[in-house]
């Protein structure tokens, strides 16, 4: 019996929602694949080593700053634990789509493509950005985008110039 789809694979998309290609995918599992390596490598240190103090401490700190890990699970322990999820969550366009901005993980990625979304004051157009736990609150719809208050878009903008210009060309409608 053979699969349905060709070599097994459902889809970057059934896996992972709305990413481009694997590529997004492993370059996510390489950063965790460090992350792990070097707290396997300061676990090997006795506690009270220096290095392992402030090493450790470091990447618990980014880990809870970027969103990963939660604050009552600050030991090196835990970053082993770490999934590709954990990661995936941080993302911008996973944000964007959490927060109801975007009607699909799709849609979202559209808005951030085309200058939609800022965080904090600046416009980002990169659907891989993590977005730190402090930042979170502050996902919204740029100042200048159509969505926002900015001015209307191209094609709004050309039906209200057609609709002034030709008021009475409607009419053969209505009868």
């Amino acid at each position: 019996i053979l699969p349905s789809i060709p070599h097994g694979s459902s889809g970057i998309n059934a896996e992972y929602g709305g990413l481009r290609n694997k590529r997004e995918v492993w370059r996510v599992k390489y950063t965790l694949a460090k992350i792990r390596k070097a707290a396997r490598e300061l676990l090997t240190l006795e506690d009270k080593d220096p290095r392992r103090l402030f090493e450790g401490n470091a990447i618990l700190r980014r880990l809870v700053r970027i969103g990963v890990l939660d604050e009552s699970r600050m030991k090196l322990d835990y970053v082993l634990g770490l999934k590709t999820e954990d990661f995936l969550e941080r993302r911008l366009q996973t944000q964007v789509f959490k927060l109801g901005l975007a009607k699909s993980i799709h849609h979202a990625r559209v808005l951030i493509r085309q200058k939609h979304i800022r965080v904090r004051k600046q416009v980002v157009n990169i659907p891989s950005f993590i977005v730190r736990l402090d930042a979170q609150k502050h996902i919204d719809i740029a100042i200048n985008s159509a969505y926002g208050s900015g001015r209307e878009g191209r094609v709004k903008r050309k039906r209200m110039k057609a609709g002034a210009g030709g008021a009475g060309d409607n009419d053969e409608d209505e009868d």
